[in-house]
């Protein structure tokens, strides 16, 4: 597979992918996580995945109302594969590197492996859209969701960079934010397994507008 692949649809992709479950990480088409490998099942699947065609790896969630054995967690159903974009050595033994994201999948069946790390069967086919830049960023209320965004920050006390915010297309707008929220492994979850973008955005605007409802004290004026 060559340098700057392009993946028109589930057909591009291997069917079975080794997984890195992480609580509370996100990742999205497109979108673009950083991460820093340590344990030494994870420097494995790393080296794996760069010796591979692909160069990729599946981000997933430990299902924490299910969570298993400690040494083995349930996972999420669905989680999204990403392609190692970046990489470098920390000369400490760590990896740092950035996994951009490419299409949501779905657990078929987890494979007994000798490798440390878990891999899994999987489909793409439920998220053929994933592979359409910007695929309904038209009905996403971008108003909306710069006001809940603006509440948040300034009820927390954040700034951020609004000249890129406000410079951003929809999709990457809505990805990024949900990436970055600050939310629990349900909420994150539910953003991940969100059917569009449009509905992605909505969930989005509406779990901070419960996140600010439970901040405000009894004598604050709601905001508006």
């Amino acid at each position: 597979m060559p340098m700057n692949a392009i993946y028109h649809g589930p057909a591009d992709l291997p069917v079975v992918i080794p997984v890195f479950p992480l609580p509370g990480a996100l990742l999205l088409p497109r979108g673009q996580m950083p991460l820093n490998i340590f344990e030494p099942r994870y420097i494995e699947m790393v080296d794996d995945a760069l010796a591979s065609r692909h160069r990729l790896i599946g981000m997933i969630q430990p299902d924490s109302a299910h969570p298993g054995p400690e040494e083995k967690p349930n996972l999420f159903r669905i989680g999204c594969v990403g392609r190692i974009t970046q990489i470098a050595e920390s000369g400490d033994g760590r990896y740092l590197m950035q996994l951009t994201g490419v299409s949501r999948f779905r657990i078929e069946e987890e494979l007994e492996v000798g490798t440390l790390y878990r891999q899994c069967r999987v489909t793409y086919a439920p998220f053929a859209d994933d592979f359409v830049a910007r695929k309904g960023e038209e009905q996403v209320d971008r108003k909306a969701l710069l006001r809940a965004l603006s509440e948040f920050l300034t009820a927390n006390n954040l700034k951020a960079d609004w000249e890129g915010i406000e410079n951003a297309p929809n999709e990457a707008l809505v990805n990024a934010l949900a990436m970055m929220s600050p939310y629990g492994s349900a909420e994150k979850q539910a953003l991940l397994e969100a059917p569009d973008l449009k509905t992605r955005a909505e969930i989005l605007i509406a779990v901070t507008e419960i996140e600010l409802a439970k901040n405000r004290t009894d004598g604050e004026t709601p905001l508006q």
